[in-house]
Protein backbone atom coordinates (compact mmCIF):
# COMPACT_ATOMS: atom_id res chain seq x y z
CA UNK A 1 0.00 0.00 0.00
CA UNK A 2 2.48 2.59 0.94
CA UNK A 3 4.47 1.99 -2.60
CA UNK A 4 0.98 2.47 -4.06
CA UNK A 5 0.43 5.78 -2.41
CA UNK A 6 4.35 6.88 -3.40
CA UNK A 7 3.62 5.71 -6.97
CA UNK A 8 0.76 8.01 -7.12
CA UNK A 9 2.11 11.16 -5.54
CA UNK A 10 4.91 10.80 -7.98
CA UNK A 11 2.34 10.49 -10.93
CA UNK A 12 0.92 13.27 -9.71
CA UNK A 13 3.56 15.62 -9.84
CA UNK A 14 4.96 14.51 -13.06
CA UNK A 15 2.12 15.64 -14.82
CA UNK A 16 1.72 18.73 -13.05
CA UNK A 17 -1.58 17.95 -11.41
CA UNK A 18 -2.60 18.41 -8.13
CA UNK A 19 -5.78 16.32 -6.28
CA UNK A 20 -8.61 18.93 -5.54
CA UNK A 21 -9.23 19.96 -2.15
CA UNK A 22 -12.12 17.00 -0.14
CA UNK A 23 -14.63 18.38 1.30
CA UNK A 24 -17.22 16.55 3.31
CA UNK A 25 -20.93 18.54 3.35
CA UNK A 26 -23.01 17.57 6.01
CA UNK A 27 -27.05 17.10 5.15
CA UNK A 28 -29.97 15.85 6.81
CA UNK A 29 -31.55 14.47 3.94
CA UNK A 30 -35.07 14.79 5.45
CA UNK A 31 -36.32 18.24 4.49
CA UNK A 32 -37.88 18.14 1.24
CA UNK A 33 -37.20 20.52 -1.01
CA UNK A 34 -34.19 21.72 0.75
CA UNK A 35 -32.85 18.58 1.44
CA UNK A 36 -33.80 14.84 1.14
CA UNK A 37 -33.02 11.11 0.35
CA UNK A 38 -34.96 10.25 -3.33
CA UNK A 39 -36.10 7.28 -4.03
CA UNK A 40 -32.96 6.10 -6.11
CA UNK A 41 -31.35 6.60 -2.52
CA UNK A 42 -29.68 9.30 -3.10
CA UNK A 43 -29.60 12.90 -1.57
CA UNK A 44 -31.51 15.32 -3.74
CA UNK A 45 -32.64 18.69 -3.50
CA UNK A 46 -32.61 22.34 -3.76
CA UNK A 47 -29.44 22.61 -1.71
CA UNK A 48 -27.45 19.52 -2.96
CA UNK A 49 -27.71 21.24 -6.22
CA UNK A 50 -26.58 24.25 -4.95
CA UNK A 51 -23.13 22.69 -2.82
CA UNK A 52 -22.70 20.80 -5.91
CA UNK A 53 -22.75 23.77 -7.66
CA UNK A 54 -20.31 25.43 -5.25
CA UNK A 55 -18.57 22.58 -5.18
CA UNK A 56 -17.23 22.74 -9.00
CA UNK A 57 -17.39 27.09 -8.85
CA UNK A 58 -14.74 26.52 -5.76
CA UNK A 59 -12.68 23.68 -7.62
CA UNK A 60 -13.51 20.91 -4.79
CA UNK A 61 -14.19 17.82 -5.04
CA UNK A 62 -17.29 17.22 -2.32
CA UNK A 63 -18.69 13.82 -1.24
CA UNK A 64 -22.46 14.55 0.88
CA UNK A 65 -22.78 13.04 4.59
CA UNK A 66 -26.13 12.43 5.58
CA UNK A 67 -26.43 13.01 9.22
CA UNK A 68 -29.05 13.51 11.90
CA UNK A 69 -30.47 17.59 12.43
CA UNK A 70 -30.13 17.57 16.30
CA UNK A 71 -26.64 16.51 16.02
CA UNK A 72 -25.73 17.93 12.70
CA UNK A 73 -23.39 20.82 14.67
CA UNK A 74 -21.79 18.62 17.00
CA UNK A 75 -20.68 16.65 14.24
CA UNK A 76 -19.19 19.33 12.25
CA UNK A 77 -17.07 20.51 15.53
CA UNK A 78 -16.13 17.01 15.36
CA UNK A 79 -14.64 16.67 12.69
CA UNK A 80 -16.97 14.17 10.31
CA UNK A 81 -17.63 17.11 7.85
CA UNK A 82 -16.38 20.52 6.67
CA UNK A 83 -19.56 22.15 6.51
CA UNK A 84 -23.44 22.32 6.73
CA UNK A 85 -25.49 22.82 4.14
CA UNK A 86 -29.02 21.72 5.72
CA UNK A 87 -31.43 24.88 5.46
CA UNK A 88 -29.68 26.36 8.77
CA UNK A 89 -30.86 29.91 9.51
CA UNK A 90 -27.75 32.33 10.06
CA UNK A 91 -28.85 32.94 13.95
CA UNK A 92 -26.80 35.00 16.55
CA UNK A 93 -27.02 32.00 19.16
CA UNK A 94 -25.69 29.24 16.34
CA UNK A 95 -22.81 31.93 15.41
CA UNK A 96 -21.69 31.45 19.19
CA UNK A 97 -20.25 27.91 18.18
CA UNK A 98 -20.25 28.02 14.34
CA UNK A 99 -19.33 30.48 11.78
CA UNK A 100 -21.80 30.78 8.22
CA UNK A 101 -21.15 31.18 5.32
CA UNK A 102 -22.64 34.58 3.46
CA UNK A 103 -26.74 33.73 3.25
CA UNK A 104 -27.71 31.50 0.06
CA UNK A 105 -31.38 31.82 1.01
CA UNK A 106 -32.77 35.44 1.91
CA UNK A 107 -34.31 35.71 5.42
CA UNK A 108 -38.02 33.75 4.69
CA UNK A 109 -40.51 33.69 7.59
CA UNK A 110 -41.64 30.90 9.51
CA UNK A 111 -45.32 29.96 9.01
CA UNK A 112 -48.28 27.88 11.36
CA UNK A 113 -49.60 25.03 9.71
CA UNK A 114 -53.34 23.42 11.01
CA UNK A 115 -55.71 21.20 9.76
CA UNK A 116 -58.01 22.53 7.20
CA UNK A 117 -61.30 22.93 9.63
CA UNK A 118 -59.03 24.21 12.15
CA UNK A 119 -60.72 27.43 13.78
CA UNK A 120 -57.13 28.57 15.83
CA UNK A 121 -57.75 31.64 17.47
CA UNK A 122 -54.08 32.98 17.08
CA UNK A 123 -54.75 36.25 19.30
CA UNK A 124 -55.15 33.97 22.11
CA UNK A 125 -53.00 30.42 21.67
CA UNK A 126 -53.93 28.34 24.87
CA UNK A 127 -53.94 24.92 25.67
CA UNK A 128 -52.67 23.82 22.08
CA UNK A 129 -50.24 21.27 21.51
CA UNK A 130 -47.49 22.86 18.74
CA UNK A 131 -45.66 20.98 17.08
CA UNK A 132 -41.76 21.96 15.97
CA UNK A 133 -38.78 20.16 14.51
CA UNK A 134 -36.22 20.38 17.53
CA UNK A 135 -33.28 22.17 18.12
CA UNK A 136 -34.26 24.64 15.20
CA UNK A 137 -35.22 28.53 15.82
CA UNK A 138 -38.76 27.42 15.51
CA UNK A 139 -38.21 25.54 18.50
CA UNK A 140 -36.73 28.15 20.45
CA UNK A 141 -39.14 30.90 18.87
CA UNK A 142 -42.24 28.34 20.22
CA UNK A 143 -41.05 27.67 23.21
CA UNK A 144 -40.09 31.34 24.38
CA UNK A 145 -43.72 32.73 23.02
CA UNK A 146 -46.35 29.87 23.23
CA UNK A 147 -44.77 27.71 26.19
CA UNK A 148 -46.76 29.09 29.05
CA UNK A 149 -50.24 27.83 28.47
CA UNK A 150 -49.58 25.56 25.92
CA UNK A 151 -47.61 21.79 25.09
CA UNK A 152 -44.67 22.14 22.38
CA UNK A 153 -44.08 18.51 21.13
CA UNK A 154 -40.17 18.98 19.68
CA UNK A 155 -40.29 16.26 17.16
CA UNK A 156 -36.68 14.34 15.30
CA UNK A 157 -37.65 15.51 12.04
CA UNK A 158 -39.94 17.64 10.72
CA UNK A 159 -42.08 15.40 8.34
CA UNK A 160 -43.48 13.59 11.46
CA UNK A 161 -44.59 17.04 12.91
CA UNK A 162 -46.73 16.72 9.81
CA UNK A 163 -47.51 13.40 10.29
CA UNK A 164 -48.53 14.18 13.72
CA UNK A 165 -50.67 17.19 12.77
CA UNK A 166 -52.60 15.09 9.54
CA UNK A 167 -53.47 12.51 12.32
CA UNK A 168 -55.01 15.38 14.39
CA UNK A 169 -52.22 14.38 17.46
CA UNK A 170 -50.91 18.39 17.49
CA UNK A 171 -53.17 21.36 16.54
CA UNK A 172 -50.52 23.55 14.80
CA UNK A 173 -47.17 23.34 13.55
CA UNK A 174 -44.38 26.03 12.84
CA UNK A 175 -41.84 25.41 10.50
CA UNK A 176 -40.04 27.20 7.39
CA UNK A 177 -42.38 28.31 5.04
CA UNK A 178 -40.23 27.31 2.10
CA UNK A 179 -40.97 23.66 3.89
CA UNK A 180 -44.30 24.30 4.27
CA UNK A 181 -46.25 26.02 1.55
CA UNK A 182 -45.42 22.97 -1.01
CA UNK A 183 -46.83 20.33 1.83
CA UNK A 184 -50.23 22.23 2.31
CA UNK A 185 -50.41 23.29 -1.55
CA UNK A 186 -50.23 19.11 -2.43
CA UNK A 187 -52.51 18.48 0.74
CA UNK A 188 -55.73 18.83 -1.38
CA UNK A 189 -57.05 21.20 1.37
CA UNK A 190 -56.61 18.92 4.17
CA UNK A 191 -54.14 21.02 5.66
CA UNK A 192 -53.37 25.01 5.79
CA UNK A 193 -51.18 27.99 6.57
CA UNK A 194 -53.06 30.09 9.11
CA UNK A 195 -51.95 33.22 11.95
CA UNK A 196 -49.45 35.32 10.93
CA UNK A 197 -45.94 35.27 9.29
CA UNK A 198 -43.08 34.58 12.06
CA UNK A 199 -39.21 36.11 11.12
CA UNK A 200 -36.51 34.40 12.48
CA UNK A 201 -33.37 34.72 11.56
CA UNK A 202 -31.29 36.27 8.76
CA UNK A 203 -31.67 33.59 5.98
CA UNK A 204 -29.68 30.27 5.61
CA UNK A 205 -25.88 29.65 5.12
CA UNK A 206 -23.16 26.99 5.18
CA UNK A 207 -22.40 26.49 8.37
CA UNK A 208 -18.20 25.88 9.15
CA UNK A 209 -15.95 25.70 12.24
CA UNK A 210 -14.71 28.83 13.43
CA UNK A 211 -11.21 28.35 11.93
CA UNK A 212 -12.13 26.97 8.36
CA UNK A 213 -11.44 30.59 6.90
CA UNK A 214 -10.36 29.06 3.68
CA UNK A 215 -13.41 26.90 3.25
CA UNK A 216 -15.59 29.82 4.19
CA UNK A 217 -13.81 32.35 1.30
CA UNK A 218 -13.96 29.96 -1.16
CA UNK A 219 -17.52 29.51 -0.71
CA UNK A 220 -18.08 32.99 -0.29
CA UNK A 221 -17.00 33.68 -3.28
CA UNK A 222 -18.99 30.86 -5.31
CA UNK A 223 -22.13 32.06 -3.90
CA UNK A 224 -21.02 35.87 -4.44
CA UNK A 225 -20.76 34.62 -8.50
CA UNK A 226 -24.29 32.62 -8.56
CA UNK A 227 -26.30 35.41 -7.11
CA UNK A 228 -24.23 37.56 -9.43
CA UNK A 229 -24.94 35.59 -12.89
CA UNK A 230 -28.60 35.05 -11.49
CA UNK A 231 -28.03 31.08 -11.26
CA UNK A 232 -28.81 31.12 -8.00
CA UNK A 233 -32.27 32.65 -8.15
CA UNK A 234 -32.93 29.80 -10.83
CA UNK A 235 -32.54 27.49 -8.29
CA UNK A 236 -34.44 28.81 -5.98
CA UNK A 237 -37.58 29.49 -8.58
CA UNK A 238 -36.75 25.55 -9.36
CA UNK A 239 -37.11 24.07 -5.98
CA UNK A 240 -39.45 26.70 -4.35
CA UNK A 241 -43.29 27.13 -4.67
CA UNK A 242 -43.11 30.35 -4.14
CA UNK A 243 -39.78 31.47 -4.33
CA UNK A 244 -38.05 33.79 -2.09
CA UNK A 245 -35.38 34.94 -4.44
CA UNK A 246 -32.13 37.73 -3.85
Amino acid sequence: MKHILLAAAFAAAMTGGAAAQTVRLGTEGAYAPWNFVNDAGEVDGFEIELGNELCVRAALECEWVVNEWDTIIPNLLAGNYDAIIAGMSITDERKETIDFSDNYYPPDPSKFAVAGDSAVDFDAMSGLKIGVQGATIQAAYAEATFGAGNTILSFETADQSIADLSAGNVDVVLADGGYLDPIVNASGGALKIAGPDVMIGGGVGAGLRKDDDELEGKLNAAIAAMKADGSLNELIVKWFDPPNTF
